[in-house]
């Protein structure tokens, strides 16, 4: 926590943000004035105790007149905002970096979670956003259960710089290793959860393996006896194959990763919560093996990078075939080292995560209506698993001037929200699926919220022509046009189920459109409220229910030709059989048997 906060602040001010930060430790005289250091008294159930910090507190919010209090968590001096009126008085992001877990009794840690347990809920309650460091770690935690309608994901990253040094000048770890063999990393601090005594079960006896643990803990006796019990000398009598070094400056941290052929973590309980040694890994180039620890971001980090291989938690055996293994696979070390590197300098630096904190605050902070200037345009993409389009889409969005835009990410798995992200686009993620209609309608309300008064949908996978929007905003201003919606229709690209679909649809309402389902639409302000309701997501069914509800309320509808990409995979999502069609005919048929009449608001331009 305390590395990432460092690098975050420093990420943020780069970037132009007033960020200041509370921490514990001892004042040094050189540190500049947005950093405050308060000192720790004691350490009680492994927790710190600080008595200065909620008049520290109290001081640097006077001093600095924050609009957002960023909390990290666990954190037990973060629970002094609950007794402060000026703290409570700014809303709150709380960082969520693991949930507080005891897998081993223990009655003192247990009473003093009691009285933990009740002041973190007291806090989760009190914030306007909680931000979660992987989605495995978010569906997994029961403690943030009952607040994931306010919680984001957004990974944790390092500073570039300081790992990029490392590679220049790697002699000073050279010593530490011996000629000739695998060179196994891990490092931590040597606690019971790491999963150290997996590795050196692992590696005892391995032939051409050496595996050195680089951090100090509890651990250390019981881990000295395993070493001592299992790793042996070979047979010229060199150095044994595995080894403690005990505590490491950053330096020669830094020059361990460069020097090493692999790094390994074996955590194996979920108190490991993303393994932020394994971005310093990847940033290096170095494959990674790693617990397919569930409900641990450690898997997610790895596998959504493509940066080594994920192997079954304290199955020995297992990791000891592994291990044996990346000595043969020199190439495909070396792929998955690059697959790292790039992943960490696209996703997990600092300044990622400071960009995708952004949106975060601004949501918390709660920006008024007033401050957008007329006609302020938002484009609202829903998007589920379009990790192949969703980059280049915003790319271009951005490009052509168009800012705003917001990504549903509809229960991704494959880090379309984290793309989206990097790219600069908001995202929210919803705690259940939404669907197509579902994830506009979302980001209709929060475009509202945030005082837009134009919102433009497009699907994420690819079909619309980014150089269309300006056909879609020229057809709702022309000749002082009144339309409060504008369709973005391409009816050369249908099936024959689909133009099936279409007769029976418009025989049925009387509405005269040629494109049923386009997602590809403007909205001007007086539809927004209109989609925004209640009624909009009770009555939709693949746009029908919408369209109806537009005309019921008297609101003016066009439809204009715009060109459109083919689809991807070629495959309509919802005209695929005569099942789906029928079902469809069925649906709709439903949906118009109301009495709201067949007067058309509906024309073509």
């Amino acid at each position: 926590m305390e590395s990432y906060v460092a690098d975050l602040i420093d990420a943020q001010r780069q970037q132009g943000l007033d960020a200041c930060v509370l921490v514990h430790g001892t004042p040094i005289k050189s540190d500049p004035a947005w950093l405050r250091r308060v000192r720790v008294q004691a350490q009680l159930m492994f927790a710190p105790i600080a008595v200065g910090y909620r008049a520290a507190l109290a001081k640097a919010i006077r001093d600095f007149k924050p609009d957002v209090l960023h909390l990290h968590m666990p954190n037990n001096s973060v629970f002094w905002a609950l007794t402060l009126g000026s703290a409570r008085q700014l809303p709150w992001v709380v960082h969520w970096h693991s949930d507080v877990l005891f897998t081993r009794p223990h009655v003192g840690l247990r009473w003093a979670h009691f009285f933990y347990r009740h002041c973190e809920q007291a806090v989760l309650a009190r914030s306007k956003r909680v931000v979660a460091t992987s989605e495995p770690y978010l569906q997994a935690s029961t403690t943030l259960q009952p607040w994931r309608h306010k919680c984001e994901v957004v990974p944790l990253g390092l500073t570039p710089p300081v790992c990029d040094r490392a590679p220049a000048a790697p002699q000073p770890a050279e010593h530490r290793w011996t000629a000739g063999r695998l060179r196994v990393l891990s490092l931590g601090r040597l606690a019971h959860y790491k999963g150290f005594d997996t590795l050196v079960q692992a590696c005892s006896g391995l032939l051409g393996v050496e595996l050195l643990i680089a951090g100090e803990g509890q651990q250390r006796p019981l881990l000295e006896q395993l070493v001592k019990q299992h790793a042996a000398t070979d047979k010229s009598g060199n150095a044994p194959a595995i080894r403690l070094l005990g505590a490491v400056s950053d330096e020669e941290k830094n020059a361990l990763m460069a020097s090493c052929d692999v790094f390994a973590l074996a955590s194996n309980e979920r108190t490991e919560a993303f393994g932020m040694v394994l971005l310093e890994a990847m940033a290096h180039g170095k494959p990674c093996l790693v617990s397919d620890l569930q409900g641990s971001g450690m898997p997610w980090v790895v596998s959504t990078s493509h940066a080594g291989v994920l192997l079954p938690v304290n199955n020995v055996a297992v990791w000891r075939d592994a291990i044996q293994g990346m000595a043969q696979q020199v190439q495909q070390r070396h792929a998955w080292g690059e697959a790292g590197r790039k992943a960490f300098h696209d996703r997990f630096t600092a300044q990622a995560s400071a960009r995708a904190l952004l949106p975060v605050y601004r949501a918390a902070f709660g920006l008024c209506a007033t401050s957008r200037a007329p006609g302020a345009l938002m484009v609202v993409i829903p998007a589920r698993n379009e990790a192949r389009t969703i980059g280049t889409l915003i790319q271009r969005l951005r490009s052509a001037g168009y800012n705003d835009v917001l990504v549903i990410d509809d229960l991704s798995q494959d880090g379309t929200g984290d793309i989206a992200r990097r790219e600069g686009a908001q995202v929210l993620r919803p705690v259940l699926g939404l669907g197509a209609w579902g994830g506009m309608q979302t980001g209709i309300r929060y475009a509202l919220q945030q005082g837009f008064d134009t919102v433009i949908t497009m699907d994420a996978d690819g079909q619309h022509e980014v150089d269309e929007l300006p056909a879609l905003l020229a057809a709702r201003d022309r000749n002082g046009s009144q339309a409060d919606v504008v369709i973005g229709a391409h009816p050369a690209r249908a099936s024959r189920l689909r133009h099936v679909a279409w007769t029976w649809f418009r025989w049925l309402t009387g509405l005269d459109v040629t494109d049923l389902t386009s997602g590809f639409r403007c909205y001007r302000a007086r539809a927004l409220p209109v989609l925004a309701s209640d009624e909009a997501t009770l009555l939709d069914y693949q746009d029908l229910g919408t369209l109806l509800l537009l005309r019921h309320a008297g609101l003016q509808v066009i439809e204009v030709p715009v060109r459109m990409n083919p689809r991807v995979d070629g495959i309509s999502r919802i005209f695929n059989s005569w099942l789906s069609v029928t079902r469809y005919m069925a649906v709709t048929t439903l949906l118009c048997l109301s009495r709201w009449g067949r007067t058309s608001g509906m024309r073509h331009d």
